[in-house]
């Protein structure tokens, strides 16, 4: 049986070198360019007719927006709704990639540690700039929690800081880490199909529907994740705390 890892390796379908830098092409650009021409192809056929009794796809396309707003007025109130194309486009990528990557012969871009590593180390920087240009240097009182006594600061804001510096880690390896499990998980029951053979191979291949289908929710539920705690983190550095 194959290595269930060898699915999440990369190689170069088209070298490519800019001004020294790598840019090969490779199968995790391609899924992402096409996750990109689907968004854009989505969104605009679902926008081009709005009528009054919406189709299929308008009505899929309200209800996203419906479900994106009501995360972002939960979680930092209707200033957050400035930020509604950012969390949006968030959303929408991150669950077109999981969802895409489901697909036998495609790719699940968010398995890769890098990709999720660059979300969630934007994101945490946006916070920060976010809060310094409203707040300035009082922005920094979000190492102290409210009603701190004084005497236990040395020791607080310690503690705040590793958790502050601790949310892009875990924003990512969480991403990262469940929709790479799944996949792992499928390979070995498929694999375990295969060299089952027919006596001992359906049952290994029963599991592989139902993990099947749990993967398309997780698919959606690991998008939903990513962007609430990306709303949170820019609604603590609206509000502090």
């Amino acid at each position: 049986m194959q290595d269930p890892l060898h699915a999440f390796e990369l190689h170069q379908i088209l070298p490519l070198s800019l001004f020294g830098l790598d840019i090969s092409l490779n199968k995790a650009t391609l899924v992402m360019w096409v996750v990109v021409a689907l968004i854009i192809w989505f969104l605009l056929r679902a926008g081009s007719s709005r009528s009054l009794i919406p189709g299929k796809l308008q009505n899929l396309a309200e209800v996203l927006v419906d479900f994106i707003r009501g995360i972002i007025q939960d979680t930092m109130g209707t200033d957050g709704l400035r930020y509604f194309p950012l969390i949006s486009t968030l959303f929408l990528f991150i669950l077109f990639c999981n969802l895409l990557g489901l697909i036998p012969g495609s790719y699940t871009v968010t398995s890769q540690l890098v990709v999720t590593g660059v979300f969630a180390i934007s994101v945490y920087i946006l916070s920060l700039a976010i809060g310094f240009s409203i707040h300035g240097g009082k922005f920094l009182g979000i190492l102290v929690p409210p009603g701190t006594p004084g005497w236990l600061l040395p020791l607080m804001i310690p503690i705040e800081l590793i958790s502050q510096l601790a949310r892009p880690i875990s924003l990512a390896v969480r991403l990262f880490a469940n929709m790479t499990a799944g996949h792992v998980i499928l390979g070995v029951l498929f694999g375990l199909t295969i060299t089952g053979g027919f006596l001992i191979g359906w049952l290994p291949f029963s599991f592989t529907i139902a993990l099947y289908g749990l993967e398309f929710g997780i698919a959606f539920i690991q998008a939903y994740i990513f962007t609430v705690l990306t709303c949170v983190y820019i609604g603590d550095a609206i509000h502090l705390h």
